[in-house]
């Protein structure tokens, strides 16, 4: 009966049957409607199938059922279910939401849905549909089915299905939704919306409209403006994805200019589309295409027009795209390009004055673009009248009266021609010729020609021309003037008379005047026939010419000419002087007979003066002393001087190289000089200086250089160095591979890297043209000691001797260059020592136990660091076994293996053997006894009893005994089972810093397990302790992060696997240290407060700013003192004192103003050693120059002079000294002149002279010049008017008390300060610094007020003493003149000192500074008492400076007077 119920394919009246049996989804329904105990709850045709296929048990019961199902008699015939509403197909939009009506009447089966054949079950609410619901009434039969947000995935066919049921058959029906999408996009490809596409006119251009994305496919509308197009497209349409379409229309144009501006739009026409809001796409097209004929307005041809009259010509332009380019042209000219334009209009305006040049011309007006082939163009033509703009006169504007005058006329061009009109002297000309030429730049030029004669009684004649345009009625003007010549007076000459002497370099002036003449004269003077400029000033009726003449010596005997001329003359009127004048020589020239000098020779030297008027006086000179001459002759010379010469004849040894000779030229009438010096050139063969030593001791390793230096002439020395008669190398690479260890640079012998093997003698020789020298240089070389060998272990009985031995290699080395030592060892109760053959021995008398042990050689010869090697002595005794806690317990487990250590001292080795229980354990012959022996060192040794597989039973005592010759010793050996450890013996302190502490321990038995440890800590006054573990094995630890300057409590305690051990006592104790800040911790401490630092950053802003207001307020208020002080002449020797740069090098970063504010703490106080400059204490003095071209001096590094000065004394000269060799060539070059004019705020000419210089010169050693300085402005007398200083307490400072030094005290070193002297006028410029000991001692108490001078003692004794005082009243040592330190580059004149010399006038000058005990007085001396200086005294009486004689006796004692630059007087 199954097959009955299932049959193949049933057909509906409305739709297909779905219930096959290939849908067996749905037989659960049917089998609904056929059950009637309604067990389709528990069974269904599904799960019947699947019985069906899984256990065959259950059909017999089915069958069983449906048997009875048969045998049941049929129900009541009742009426079949029916569509109420049957389903219809629908139409919605995407996104929208779809109803599918479904209404059953006599619903007696079940109901469904389904989509394309797939049933939607028969809930209301679908699984995997989320957006598909069943909605209706299942009791009235509704099954509505709703779609939410309808999407294309939703477009299919669906159906509405009942289920059969008892005596109700199933039905269904079929509706289609249909999903419909609106366009996605609409595009014109390659075009943006509303773009402009640009295309020539005529061109094809196709436009491509997509529409994509739409269901159906949309259909596309071209519009041409609001118009449809419908012409030259295509459309095509591709399916994109599943059920959406893209549609694409091509149109193809051709545009012309009526396309230009116009729209052409693509639009989509779709039902999903709302009627009033199209899908549009636009584009407009541009199209290009040439412009209109250009056309102009503005003026009309054959139109006149007035020069000057504005005009404004307008070329218009309609169409073309892009509009056109208007160009205006004149005369074929570009003259115009601006133009615009206004849609398709362009517009050109050319505005313009008219001119004579626009008559007749050509505009043009071109129009054009990108789409014109040729310009369009427009043209007119101009016509302009104008009259001319000027008149010219050609002629002569100079004649003599009854001259015939030849005069033309000529118009400016004139439209139309114009006429000329004459007026000669006021009266117009008639009969006068013209004619009319056609002008290149437009219109016509008139030309006039007239003739007149110059009449008498006149100075000139006027001529005027007219110039009229009748058309225009304009007239124009020129005048022209001829000048009547008459000639001038002769000229006369003033200013000089001939035979009067000028002085060359001297000013003359010469004057010339010449009167009268038409023009006036022109005046021209001339030297000797060359023209010479003059200063020409010209009055009513005369002229004058000035010359001003700087005469030199081409004026002697020179012709000065003044020449007056003008038109009327022929031949120039002149008048003449000749000029004399006395010049003096310009040069010297040295020539040395003969030119190659060799020692023996004799020279003539003679000195060529240049010409002089009158002669010049010749004079040699060496060092500053006059030499006599020889043959002195003269010659006329030019310019109308003499030429000198003068020789001299020496006979010239080698000594002499270098040697200079001055020869000096001058013209007495003029006081004039100029002189030349010559260095004398004597070859000779080299000369070795003497070097410090003979010797070089270098240190092995290291480098060594040997430097010598030979003089010769020629300077060219070639140096040679040999060893044992082998060539030294040049160079120090050897064909550039390897380097050499020795080479030679010139002099130079150079060891990179001594060796021993390098010591031994080196000879150099030195050798020029002239000859050679050797020299022998021995270079010994140092290395430090080496133990080559010592004695090997030394065994002795006791009370025998004993003798060690240590042999050492070394150089230096003797027997103090080798020790021994022992620690804890008294050396010097049992041992001696003695040296042989570098062999170092120990003796040891009556060795004892005590004696055994390392003696260690110490080899040190201070060469490089010492070494040392130990030496063993070995005194026989008997073993002795260490008794040491870990040694004396071993430790295993039951069953491992145990090792039990017996270590033990002898001399000679013991023997040892194992005992347990008093019997002797068999070693090494089974497996559980065995001994490892080993030596630890010379005299330990170690027994090692091993027991394998410890058993309980092994456990206890054993008993090691060790055996010698000269005894035995036993000792018990614990073997105990493995445990926790012992507690450490001990603990110590290592090391403690200010946050960490370093802890080592002495550990005691492990337990028989790897023992670690633990060390616990805490602060002395707190409870709470903390841990830290130490490393495994090791026995010493750091704890940091402790806190600074806090006392700790240390304890250690022992751990293994086994347990712990009780901690050692809190006994060792610790305290860290204080910390010292810096800059670097306080910038890492990161603890501070953001807040604290802003505050901390603001304050210190703002005091900066004040700092900063300060130093701009102190600056300016300096410059105003300084003002000030410029302003009072009071001030200006205290400015003067401290003007030149090399005050600033003794006083470093002292400004003038704060030197002189800062004076009374300079000499208050002796003791402030902030201003101490040791670099500067080995100056004795510092001369201050006022010259700025002059460099400062320069110092050996040890503050004295160079070489070159062997005696550090300067001779006394009078003349310049440009040269200073003491047989050393090459230092300085040779110069023609050193008469220079050296300017320093103004122009000072230093002139040699025989006597010494009046203004005390100083020789530059660098620039080859003397520099003098002129005699200072002193006050002429000092202003008593004030009361008189208190001088109670000054005394003189006598011979006596400073040759005995009972004055002066201390060790001559100090610091080199300067004493400033407040309120004292007229000071010389100080010429030495002052040197300040901080730690003199004195009984008097005398402030500083100036730094003092040298004071010569005696008349007989040359020496120089520096004094200085201090605060505190005490004196500094002196300091002799033959270890002072000159400066190399400026030397004072010593000729200043001598007695005979004019000292400088100074007057008394007195100031005292009040102290605890007394004054100090710096005196100057009136040159009435024979004497000029400054006195340095202390007094206790009045000083009565009208009666200096009374003051000098009452003292009773011997004055030093120095004068103002420190020389003694």
């Amino acid at each position: 009966m199954l097959p009955q119920l299932l049959p193949e394919k049933r057909e509906d009246s409305k739709t297909e049957n779905s219930f096959t049996r290939g849908n067996i989804t749905d037989a659960s329904s049917k089998w609904r409607l056929w059950c009637p105990f309604h067990l389709y709850t528990a069974l269904s045709w599904q799960s019947l199938r699947t019985s069906r296929l899984t256990n065959r048990r259950i059909m017999p019961n089915v069958y069983l059922f449906i048997l009875l199902f048969m045998v049941l008699p049929p129900p009541i015939l009742a009426q079949q279910q029916k569509f109420r509403v049957t389903p219809y197909d629908l139409q919605v939009l995407e996104g929208a939401e779809a109803m599918m009506r479904c209404e059953v009447s006599n619903k007696a089966g079940a109901v469904q849905w389904t989509k394309d054949g797939f049933a939607l079950g028969f809930s209301a609410v679908i699984p995997g549909f989320p957006r598909y619901s069943v909605l209706g009434d299942r009791n009235q039969g509704v099954y509505n089915l709703r779609i939410s947000n309808a999407s294309i995935t939703d477009d299919a066919e669906y159906q509405c299905q009942v289920g059969p049921a008892r005596l109700h058959s199933a039905i269904r029906a079929n509706a289609k939704l249909t999903v419909i999408a609106p366009p996605g996009y609409i595009e014109i490809q390659g075009y943006t919306q509303n773009s402009k596409v640009e295309v020539r006119e005529n061109q094809d251009l196709s436009l491509s409209c997509v529409v994509g994305n739409a269901k159906p496919a949309a259909q596309i509308i071209w519009f041409r403006g609001n118009v449809e197009y419908k012409e030259g497209r295509v459309d095509k349409i591709e399916e994109t994805s599943s059920k959406r379409y893209t549609t694409k229309s091509t149109l193809n144009i051709k545009p012309s200019a009526d396309d230009d501006f116009m729209e052409y739009t693509c639009q989509a026409k779709h039902k999903a589309l709302p009627p009033d809001m199209p899908l549009r796409s636009t584009v407009q097209l541009s199209v290009l295409y040439p412009p209109g004929p250009p056309y102009i307005e503005g003026y009309t041809q054959g139109e006149i027009l007035r020069r000057g009259q504005t005009v404004e010509l307008v070329c218009r332009s309609r169409g073309g795209n892009p509009p056109a380019q208007l160009i205006w042209y004149k005369n074929g000219s570009q003259i115009r390009m601006a133009y615009r334009t206004a849609g398709r209009l362009s517009e050109n305006i050319y505005t313009f004055t008219a001119e004579a040049s626009d008559n007749n011309a050509r505009f043009r007006c071109e129009a054009s673009n990108v789409m014109s082939q040729n310009p369009l163009k427009a043209e007119i033509d101009i016509t302009v009248l104008f009259a001319p703009t000027h008149v010219s006169i050609a002629g002569p504007t100079e004649a003599r009266v009854g001259d015939v005058v030849s005069l033309t006329c000529t118009t400016a061009p004139s439209n139309p021609p114009a006429e000329i009109k004459w007026m000669v002297g006021g009266r117009q000309i008639r009969n006068a010729t013209s004619k009319t030429n056609v002008s290149s730049e437009g219109g016509w030029v008139t030309v006039s020609n007239i003739t007149t004669t110059v009449e008498a009684n006149k100075r000139s004649l006027v001529v005027i021309c007219h110039g009229l345009n009748m058309q225009l009625t304009e007239n124009v003007v020129s005048t022209h003037t001829v000048n009547i010549l008459y000639p001038p007076s002769s000229p006369i000459i003033s200013g000089y008379m001939e035979g009067q002497i000028i002085p060359a370099g001297s000013v003359q002036k010469l004057l010339c005047v010449s009167s009268g003449g038409n023009p006036l004269a022109t005046l021209t003077w001339y030297k000797n026939d060359k023209r010479v400029n003059s200063v020409i000033r010209t009055a009513d009726k005369s002229v004058s010419a000035e010359i001003t003449i700087l005469a030199n010596v081409t004026d002697n005997q020179a012709q000065y000419r003044c020449e007056a001329s003008n038109s009327a003359t022929e031949i120039p009127l002149f008048e003449s002087t000749i000029l004399s004048v006395h010049f003096a020589p310009e040069i010297v020239k040295i020539r040395v007979e003969p030119e190659v000098l060799k020692p023996g020779m004799e020279v003539a030297i003679i000195c060529d003066s240049s010409s002089s008027n009158p002669p010049a006086k010749l004079t040699w000179w060496k060092d500053g002393i006059p030499i006599d001459g020889i043959n002195n002759s003269s010659k006329p010379g030019l310019w109308g001087g003499t030429v000198s010469t003068l020789e001299f004849k020496v006979n010239v040894s080698q000594e002499m190289n270098g040697v200079v000779y001055t020869c000096q030229s001058a013209n007495e009438a003029l006081q004039r000089s100029v002189h030349e010096a010559v260095n004398l050139n004597i070859l000779y063969p080299p000369v070795f200086l003497p070097p410090p030593s003979s010797t070089a001791v270098g240190v092995e390793g290291e480098s060594l250089q040997v430097s010598l230096s030979a003089t010769a002439n020629p300077v060219t020395v070639l140096y040679s160095w040999t060893k044992d008669g082998l060539p030294v190398p040049s160079t120090s690479v050897s064909n550039g591979r390897a380097e050499h260890r020795i080479y030679a640079d010139g002099a130079n012998l150079n060891f990179t890297k001594l060796n021993r093997n390098d010591a031994g003698i080196y000879v150099c020789e030195a050798s020029n043209s002239e000859g050679s020298a050797k020299l022998n240089i021995t270079i010994v070389v140092e290395y430090g000691t080496t133990i080559k060998a010592i004695s090997e272990n030394i065994v002795v009985n006791p009370g025998e001797d004993a003798m060690l031995s240590c042999t050492v290699e070394g150089k230096p080395l003797t027997e103090e260059h080798i020790k021994w030592e022992r620690v804890a060892y008294d050396m010097t109760v049992k041992t001696t020592t003695s040296f042989v053959n570098n062999t170092s021995y120990l003796h040891i008398k009556d060795a004892r136990r005590e004696d055994v042990g390392n003696f260690r050689c110490i080899a040190d010869n201070r060469v490089a660091n010492p070494t040392n090697r130990d030496v063993l002595l070995i005194v026989k005794f008997p073993p002795e076994i260490d008794k040491s806690p870990t040694l004396l317990r071993a430790a295993s487990g039951t069953g491992e293996r145990g090792r039990l250590p017996c270590r033990a001292q002898a001399a000679p080795k013991p023997k040892f053997t194992w005992r347990q229980e008093g019997k002797d354990l068999q070693m090494n012959r089974t497996y559980k006894y065995e001994v490892d022996e080993k030596k630890i060192d010379s005299l330990t040794y170690e027994s090692t009893l091993i027991i394998e597989k410890v058993a309980p039973a092994d456990y206890g005592a054993y008993e090691c005994v060790a055996t010698n010759e000269l005894g035995q010793t036993t000792e018990l050996i614990r073997l105990d089972i493995t445990s926790q450890p012992d507690t450490p013996l001990s603990l110590n302190i290592l090391n403690i810093t200010h946050d960490s502490v370093s802890l080592a321990w002495t550990p005691g038995f492990d337990g028989g397990l790897k023992a670690s440890y633990r060390v616990r800590y805490r602060e002395a006054n707190r409870e709470q302790y903390k841990y830290i573990d130490s490393l495994p094995n090791s026995h010493k630890l750091t704890i940091s992060g402790l806190k600074t300057n806090t006392l700790y409590l240390f304890s250690v305690m022992a751990f293994n696997d086994l347990g712990n051990s009780k901690y050692l006592p809190d006994l060792q104790r610790a305290q860290t240290k204080g910390l010292e800040i810096s800059t670097e911790e306080l910038t890492e401490d990161s603890s501070t407060p953001s807040l604290v630092i802003l505050g901390i950053s603001m304050s210190a802003f703002g005091f900066l700013i004040v700092n900063a207001a300060l130093v701009a307020w102190f600056f300016v208020h300096n410059r105003r003192k300084k003002a000030e002080n410029d302003n009072q002449p009071g001030k200006t020797a205290t400015i003067e004192m401290y003007a030149p740069s090399s005050y600033n090098d003794t006083v470093t970063g002292e400004t003038l103003s704060s030197v002189s504010e800062k004076s009374e703490s300079y000499s208050n106080d002796g003791s402030q050693i902030e201003y101490t400059d040791e670099a500067r204490k080995k100056a004795a003095s510092t001369y201050l120059v006022e010259s700025s071209d002059m460099p400062p001096p320069r110092y050996q590094k040890d503050g004295t002079m160079p070489i070159v000065y062997p005696t550090n004394i300067v001779n006394a000269r009078t003349l310049p000294h440009p040269r200073h060799h003491s047989n050393v060539t090459n230092i300085l070059d040779h110069r023609a002149h050193d008469d220079q004019i050296l300017i320093n705020k103004g122009v000072y000419i230093p002139s040699p002279s025989p006597a010494p210089p009046p203004d005390g010169s100083y020789y530059n050693m660098n620039s080859d010049r003397y520099l003098s300085y002129p005699p200072m402005d002193y006050p002429p007398q000092l202003d008593f008017a004030s009361p008189s200083l208190p001088m109670a307490h000054l005394q003189p400072i006598t011979q006596a008390s400073i040759i005995s030094g009972n004055a002066m005290i201390g060790s001559g070193s100090g610091t080199l300060r300067r004493g400033i002297m407040r309120g004292v006028m007229g000071m010389p410029p100080p010429d030495v610094t002052q040197l300040t000991n901080t730690s003199l001692t004195g009984a008097s108490n005398i402030q500083l007020l100036h730094e003092l001078h040298p004071i010569n003692i005696s008349n007989n004794s040359c020496s120089t003493q520096t004094t200085s005082i201090t605060g505190n009243g005490s004196m500094m040592s002196t300091i002799p003149s033959s270890t002072s330190k000159q400066p190399q580059s400026i030397l004072k004149d010593p000729n200043r000192s001598k007695p005979q010399q004019q000292l400088l006038s100074a007057n008394l000058v007195g100031v005292g500074v009040p102290t605890a005990s007394g004054s100090l007085q710096i005196l100057n001396i009136p040159t009435s008492a024979g004497i000029s200086g400054n006195l340095l005294m202390t007094a206790s009486g009045t000083y009565d400076p009208a009666n200096l004689s009374t003051f000098n006796a009452a003292t009773g004692t011997t004055l030093a007077y120095t004068d103002a630059d420190g020389h003694l007087v």
